[in-house]
């Protein structure tokens, strides 16, 4: 038998809490790879992450600047690292830093660190304030939103929309308004969090499904798993959730990642209606934190990103399990405060 190449492997997204980064099911999904060995590098922003101190997913772990910082500073710690460790490949797996990482990723590759991103041109068309505009240049239902910026904006939200109406962050975070006092405390919640633009979009009743997915760049699906959530949290994520039989989803999931070309992974959030119409209500740039249900379903997301990010030719998978069902749980970490220490004082652990 031979022997597996090694990869090191950097992944962001490691704050494992009630709202979970992707980070961890990202690094499971590249330990289960039949075809490789890694060593894993956390990227942290915060030094209570939680994945930082699971020693049997993460090798070492960095701390990192947030991106807002200014593009220089955070490259130059990825540069710093790379220097000690030698990356292949980097996953980010945060909305808000991919900007960054596609922006840097010429300069990344000059210094041996491949990624797989969708270009700055996919990236800005699928955002939310460009997702009607996204709706009609490919054909594709998306609920009626707008931008809000102000509170001129949200008081005449009326005009426009019959309430309910979800208030969604420009990065993270969505919820359902029911009336215009309501949008009001949404619009400060958000916009103090993420920033301006908050979006206004309408409600669409029916069944949320959602697709993990994955583009080659040429406009061919290697990847795609559908998943309906069973249990969700106040945060309104997916604490609970299975694998559907449903090829009419797939097919839209294939027309939408052949016509974009998408390069990367991809979650396409779906409204699916009583009458079967399915409305797009948000297309997320990067691996959506259930990934690894869609591993355990027999499509290792993490682990053919890595492929086509080294330029490997990866053959396209051609079915998934069906009914396989993923529960998340709580479980308590026992750690030393001199780990806390260290990561706090070297910026390493």
């Amino acid at each position: 038998m031979s022997k597996k190449n090694k990869y090191t492997i950097a992944v962001t997204g490691l704050n494992n809490t009630d709202n979970p980064g992707p980070g961890i099911p990202v690094i499971r999904g590249l330990r289960e790879s039949k075809d490789f060995d890694v060593k894993i590098i956390g990227l942290a922003y915060e030094n209570l992450e939680p994945g930082i101190y699971m020693k049997n997913l993460v090798d070492k772990t960095y701390q990192i600047p947030y991106p807002s910082r200014g593009t220089n500073d955070f490259i130059s710690r990825i540069k710093e690292i790379n220097s000690k460790e030698n990356l292949d490949v980097i996953i980010p797996n945060f909305d808000a830093e991919l900007y960054t990482f596609i922006k840097a990723e010429k300069e990344l590759n000059e210094i041996g660190i491949k990624t797989f991103l969708p270009t700055r041109e996919q990236f800005e068309e699928r955002s939310k304030t460009n997702l009607p505009a996204f709706g009609v240049k490919y054909g594709v239902k998306v609920p009626y939103s707008k931008p809000v910026n102000n509170y001129a904006d949200i008081n005449t939200l009326h005009y426009s929309f019959i309430y309910p109406v979800l208030i969604k962050g420009k990065f993270y975070d969505a919820y359902l308004a029911y009336n215009n006092e309501q949008a009001i405390n949404y619009f400060n919640k958000l916009s103090a969090k993420w920033g301006l633009p908050v979006i206004a979009q309408q409600f669409i009743r029916g069944t949320e499904v959602n697709v993990v997915a994955l583009g080659d760049g040429k406009g061919n699906t290697i990847a795609a798993v559908p998943m309906r959530k069973q249990y969700i949290t106040d945060k309104g994520k997916a604490w609970g959730g299975i694998t559907l039989a449903d090829n009419n989803l797939l097919d839209l999931t294939r027309y939408i990642i052949k016509k974009t070309k998408w390069r990367g992974a991809m979650e396409l959030e779906m409204i699916k209606t009583i009458s079967n119409e399915y409305y797009l209500i948000e297309i997320n740039p990067r691996i959506p934190a259930w990934v690894y249900l869609a591993v355990a379903a027999g499509q290792n997301i993490p682990e053919a990103l890595v492929k086509l990010a080294l330029g490997k030719r990866v053959k396209p998978f051609t079915d998934y399990e069906v009914g396989k069902m993923f529960i998340r749980y709580s479980y308590d970490l026992i750690g030393d405060i001199s780990q806390f220490e260290k990561l706090s004082t070297t910026g390493e652990l």
